[in-house]
């Protein structure tokens, strides 16, 4: 399979390359926003996988001017990318739940900067409302702009258990609404939810493979310090994945899924400090070389379920 090179699978650094010529590094950003699952709208705590960081323990000081961030983000990367060609992630929490002309403004500066090639906005798909879809519509005639959403899994029972706070049709009318934009869609699974075994897994990436979406994130369940399932770990321990189960579910993924969709992550890695559960997830660089090694071991391909190869 030519088209991906050694990779076994349409992946972001392979996107990247073939659209833009080159390697674009990601800088991860806080907008100091929060989420209608924090401040009451829907719940004070969050899905309850979520840290306190929400989601963004790894993006720079919200203390910190958009400009700032972005320089000190390039320099903390600035020892393994020595490109200049950047997306600009906000991260955190809900990067579309704020005034119109706090985002209009945050984003604005974001683009601004010469080097950033994308806007990357993770948010939620009931965070995205007619004065939003006016904003982004504006963005994206600058530059082009990414909106990630956390659908997490297609079970509305799960989506309850983990407090996600909206339906599936919330989801597809959001899909709808960026569709009409133009604008590519990343959504965010999680494999290994309470009560979900590998066939339901599989029925969300199948859905997801007949939806209008463009790229996908692959995330392992993460059992973090301070969240809602780390008390309900450590009250009603559960079993959590090895890095082979883990491994064997996630190829079976892969090949399930539609060739033109975008892989963006095979696994994800929680902050060490906050890690209780799986531990060997610490080891990124371990955990993709051994992903890697099974997709050839095994020949498996994105999309076999769809194309023959």
């Amino acid at each position: 399979m030519q088209r991906w090179n050694e990779k076994r699978y349409y992946s972001l650094d392979y996107y990247l390359r073939q659209t833009y010529g080159e390697k674009l590094y990601k800088l991860s950003l806080n907008g100091d926003m929060t989420c209608p699952n924090r401040d009451g709208t829907l719940g004070e705590r969050g899905c309850i996988f979520c840290s306190a960081g929400g989601s963004g323990d790894f993006a720079s000081s919200a203390g910190l001017s958009i400009p700032e961030q972005l320089a000190d983000a390039k320099a903390r990367v600035g020892r393994k990318y020595k490109g200049h060609a950047y997306i600009a992630y906000f991260q955190a929490y809900t990067n579309t739940y704020a005034p119109i002309s706090y985002l209009k403004n945050m984003f604005m500066q974001a683009l601004a900067d010469p080097e950033v090639k994308i806007l990357s906005i993770a948010t939620r798909p009931d965070c995205l409302g007619p004065e939003v879809l006016k904003l982004l519509a504006r963005l994206v005639k600058i530059k082009p702009v990414w909106i990630e959403l956390g659908l997490q899994t297609m079970h509305e029972d799960t989506a309850v258990l983990i407090k996600r706070g909206y339906d599936l049709t919330t989801f597809e009318s959001a899909l709808s609404f960026l569709h009409a934009l133009d604008i590519p869609v990343i959504v965010h699974t999680i494999l290994g939810l309470p009560g979900e075994d590998e066939q339901r897994m599989l029925a969300t990436i199948d859905y997801l493979s007949r939806q209008n979406i463009q790229g996908i994130k692959f995330q392992l369940l993460h059992i973090l310090r301070g969240t809602q399932l780390a008390a309900i770990y450590q009250e009603h321990p559960f079993r959590v994945p090895t890095l082979d189960e883990y491994t064997v579910l996630l190829c079976s993924c892969i090949a399930a899924l539609s060739p033109d969709i975008v892989i963006h992550r095979l696994t994800g890695d929680g902050p060490k400090e906050l890690l209780i559960a799986p531990e060997w997830t610490s080891d990124k660089r371990k955990v993709l070389n051994h992903i890697t090694k099974h997709l050839i071991s095994l020949d498996i391909w994105q999309g076999k379920r769809y194309t023959e190869y």
